[in-house]
């Protein structure tokens, strides 16, 4: 694994760990392989990590990480965080992406549930039929997790069907509504405002409170696949959902 990285501080509670600048599956499995390894090996005084596209931000206490490394007196607790990080980089694993997570999501495609899909076929000179295909051919990666509780950032979308951002955004889109932006497509776990053209629904909770032990349906490295439903059988699996929470 080529370990190219740049480690910066943030503020003076973090580092931000830098592997690249571009949106790829290789640097996400370098951050993976990162964020991997913190979360077997956390060193004392890390409080949380947050991944993104090209970096894994690692925040910490810096009284608590500066009292624990003795063997680091005089160092800053930015220094002795920038040490350990190395380290980790060394002793990570390359992702197995084999034993990456499939989640198949159903979504109900057009209508109601996707009043832009007829604009995103129009603007890429296709039907609503070739645009449903289109998407859910590819396997997608989640890349992280964000915007809002939940929201996953999906790579691996076909270009034939990239699309702007709405010129207005909506006050409020409906919870577990699917969309694109640009280049890329992802999911409203709950209802927010926002400027993703919405294409479809899916019945499918994608972020439950209630859970505290995993609330997200997705994770980062978990990988995608969309498929078609009928409203029918969107308001029957919406239906099991109501009736298990």
């Amino acid at each position: 694994m080529n370990n190219d990285f740049e480690i910066k501080p943030l503020g003076e509670a973090g580092v931000i760990v830098k592997f690249g600048n571009e949106i790829s599956p290789d640097i996400h499995r370098k951050i993976k392989a990162l964020s991997d390894y913190l979360e077997q090996h956390p060193f004392v005084g890390m409080v949380e990590y947050v991944i993104s596209y090209t970096s894994l931000a690692i925040y910490y206490n810096p009284f608590i990480v500066k009292k624990s490394f003795i063997m680091y007196k005089g160092q800053s607790a930015f220094q002795i965080v920038a040490t350990y990080i190395k380290d980790c980089v060394q002793k990570m694993q390359k992702v197995d992406e084999n034993n990456a997570k499939v989640v198949e999501i159903p979504v109900c495609y057009g209508g109601e549930y996707g009043p832009d899909i007829e604009f995103v076929a129009k603007h890429n000179n296709l039907s609503v039929e070739e645009v449903i295909k289109l998407h859910t051919a590819p396997q997608y990666l989640v890349y992280m997790i964000g915007f809002c509780p939940g929201f996953p950032y999906l790579g691996g979308m076909n270009k034939r069907i990239a699309t702007p951002r709405r010129e207005v955004p909506r006050v409020k889109i409906p919870a577990r509504s699917i969309g694109i932006a640009g280049e890329q497509t992802g999911g409203y776990p709950i209802s927010t405002p926002g400027g993703w053209q919405i294409i479809g629904r899916t019945p499918i909770e994608m972020f439950n409170p209630k859970d505290e032990q995993n609330p997200s349906l997705l994770h980062s490295g978990d990988l995608v696949k969309f498929y078609a439903i009928s409203e029918q059988e969107y308001l029957a699996l919406k239906g099991e959902q109501a009736d298990e929470s």
